[in-house]
């Protein structure tokens, strides 16, 4: 997703003079990446963090096992330096740059100019939105970082910072390829820094750190179950609702299923599936086939590798039967061919190098499509959208030139295959992460896909009332009259076991 030779920027990055962080370190070397001009200016004043917040996030860096320097650790000093040309852009990544006539663009956290801000809203338990606001007064980008691990202030504080670095560097490009919004694309939120951190940290963090030691004592970090029905009627994707009808796929407790994706081959129906052990926690990819009844038969394990699998999207084009696995793990997008459906797999080709996660295919105007997840580096794999486009399956897939199309924890994660509704509009089934991951799922209208733009409406929640028991869900499928699901279960550990 590199940048244009030709949008090459000279652009003036200004950086705390003391205590500068990691996290704009990042910064300006992803804008040199990019082929910008990079100078550096400094902002006078002191900018260390509190000692209650230093120690917060030491504790909590040794509770959690993560190793090396945090994205909000300070660095030792980032050295102001010169440009070969004067600056066209500003971006302030201190927080209150003086003004300038050159255009300057900085980060709100929160509604909040210090970067301590995304640490204070983190610990009082809300998801912080960054805002690109430029000269102070329209907002131009915009990014909902998820928060993955809604117990630790200084992990959650690490996937904010790292979309801020997504942000920015996105923010630089469209500035570079006069794309940047001419309205402001959202309403400003209120300036000025929310509360204290030492009062967020023990009023909300620490309780809700102690609670999640409890249930995770107690109960199973994640379980899934998958849900099925067959049925002529209109589906979910129609009616917005899940309705009745479900049953569930039973697993033995010590592994669960997920990421249900239908496959009809000789009128007979399939499911592929997650399957993840909870003694290996490394997924593979397993089939159920159903008999003549709609009963289902016991998984079985279709491909496995060194890594995570999950999201197995099996479809057919050209006569042959494919499979696009999620493998965010492997650093790369792998389709695979199936040489003996539905047990026999083998990778065919590399689509798309990087951490992409749950890469959804779509065909539209005479190119097949990919939407898809991008971790970019750092944070969660769940809140930056990347779209492809290629001439065929085999690409080659290119990088849309506004990528990434969103950074939003609401709608930017595939939740399912794109479906055309009764309606004729088209419909991506996305995640919802405001309750955290797995907390919900809604649709998105697709409204424009070419190679100038893409747009995707707010979704729409999916209404989980009926008699599917697991509320929380994250996947959507359909295939002819088999219509699937999955929602997260609250499974109790067995005595003595993980």
């Amino acid at each position: 997703m590199r940048a244009a030779r030709e949008d090459m920027l000279a652009i003036e990055v200004i950086v705390p003079q003391s205590a500068p962080r990691r996290w704009q370190q990042l910064v300006i070397e992803r804008l040199e990446a990019d082929g910008h001009d990079v100078a550096v200016a400094h902002r006078a004043g002191p900018a260390s963090w509190p000692a209650p917040a230093k120690a917060a996030f030491q504790f909590e860096q040794r509770l959690f096992r993560r190793p090396g320097p945090l994205l909000g650790s300070a660095v030792q000093a980032i050295q102001a330096r010169s440009g070969n040309r004067p600056a066209a852009l500003r971006l302030d990544l201190a927080g209150d740059a003086a003004p300038s006539d050159v255009p300057t663009i900085g980060l709100w956290f929160d509604g909040s100019g210090a970067d301590l801000s995304a640490a204070i809203a983190v610990a009082a338990g809300r998801l912080p939105v960054i805002e690109a606001v430029l000269d102070k007064k329209t907002v131009v980008g915009q990014a909902r970082p998820m928060v993955d691990k809604r117990e630790s202030t200084a992990l959650g504080t690490e996937d904010v910072f790292a979309r801020a670095i997504t942000l920015v560097q996105s923010v630089a490009r469209a500035f570079a390829a006069g794309r940047l919004p001419l309205e402001p694309i959202a309403e400003t939120h209120a300036r000025g820094q929310r509360g204290r951190f030492t009062s967020a940290y023990l009023g909300a963090a620490l309780p809700r750190l102690g609670r999640e030691a409890l249930r995770r004592a107690r109960f199973r970090h994640a379980h899934w179950r998958v849900g099925y029905r067959f049925t002529d009627a209109p589906g979910v994707a129609d009616t917005g609702k899940l309705g009745t009808g479900w049953s569930v796929l039973p697993d033995m407790g010590d592994h669960f299923y997920a990421d249900p994706f239908p496959f009809w081959r000789q009128g007979r129906p399939f499911v592929f599936v997650e399957d993840y052990p909870h003694a290996t926690g490394k997924a593979v990819i397993s089939v159920v086939a159903f008999d003549a009844n709609g009963v289902p038969g016991t998984p079985r394990v279709v491909l496995e590798e060194a890594h995570h699998l999950s999201y197995p999207q099996a479809f057919e084009r050209d006569g042959v039967i494919w499979m696009l696995p999620e493998a965010s793990a492997s650093g790369k997008l792998t389709l695979y061919r199936a040489s003996g459906f539905p047990d026999g797999w083998v990778a065919e080709t590399v689509l798309v190098e990087g951490e992409i996660s749950d890469a959804t295919l779509f065909e539209h105007e005479g190119l097949l499509w990919l939407f898809a997840t991008d971790r970019d580096g750092h944070g969660s794999t769940s809140d930056t959208l990347a779209v492809f486009s290629a001439p065929a399956l085999a690409g080659p897939w290119r990088p849309h030139p506004a990528n990434p199309i969103l950074i939003d924890h609401r709608m930017a994660r595939p939740g399912g295959a794109f479906v055309r509704n009764r309606d004729g509009r088209i419909l991506l089934p996305v995640q919802d992460g405001t309750l955290g991951y797995g907390g919900g799922l809604g649709l998105s209208e697709l409204l424009q896909l070419d190679q100038q733009a893409v747009r995707l409406s707010a979704p729409r929640p999916i209404d989980a009332a009926g008699d599917w028991p697991y509320p929380k869900i994250h996947t959507l499928n359909r295939a002819g009259r088999l219509e699937v699901i999955d929602g997260i279960a609250a499974v109790r550990k067995r005595s003595g076991k993980q």
